[in-house]
């Protein structure tokens, strides 16, 4: 695994800083890019944000997005979003939507996350931004090949990116064509 560590202003709109735009445009593949939280980036094909001031291709809830996707269509999903439940309460309320147990749970990033799981094509990428960096995660079929943190300096958090490639089969499945093979 390789990691980096390069210091930038902090920006709102993620995509936008020095290091992490850098680190994307490393990465990008040919094919299809999609963006569930795009906010005002234009990077991915096909983009999506709740908020229809962003002039996304989309305006739906992330979950729903994804799940337009067919089965292992994706060649890369970039993954921002909202950092914080402040973020997400701030964003909805300013929507006219309500905020409720079903968008603020864990549950929900977990569907989340199995849905880009299911959308991603077997050697594809999820570049994901946050304040960890667990990635889109084993269980579901991923493992981090590089780690870039961005340190903002004074009370700013740092943003930890992390880039994932989907194993080409599960690990569960592989371990079960192997006891089919032993008997």
């Amino acid at each position: 695994m390789k990691i980096e560590r390069k210091w930038s202003m902090p920006n709102k709109n993620t995509f936008s800083i020095p290091p992490i735009k850098d680190f994307i445009f490393d990465e990008l593949p040919q094919g299809l890019v999609i963006d569930p939280f795009a906010n005002t980036s234009k990077i991915a094909k096909v983009t999506n944000d709740i908020d229809p001031a962003y002039g996304t291709d989309y305006n739906m809830d992330a979950l729903d997005f994804l799940k337009m996707f067919e089965t292992e269509s994706v060649d890369m999903v970039l993954f921002d979003p909202p950092f914080s439940l402040r973020q997400l309460v701030e964003t909805y309320k300013r929507l006219g939507k309500s905020v409720n147990m079903e968008t603020t749970q864990q549950r929900y990033w977990t569907d989340i996350k199995q849905e880009i799981s299911r959308v991603t094509k077997p050697l594809g990428k999820v570049i994901s931004c946050g304040w960890s960096s667990g990635g889109i995660g084993k269980s579901n079929g991923f493992r981090i090949t590089r780690i870039l943190l961005v340190p903002h300096g004074g009370g700013h958090n740092d943003t930890i990116v992390t880039l994932d490639e989907k194993l080409q089969c599960r690990l569960s499945s592989f371990s079960k064509s192997l006891r089919i093979e032993e008997k």
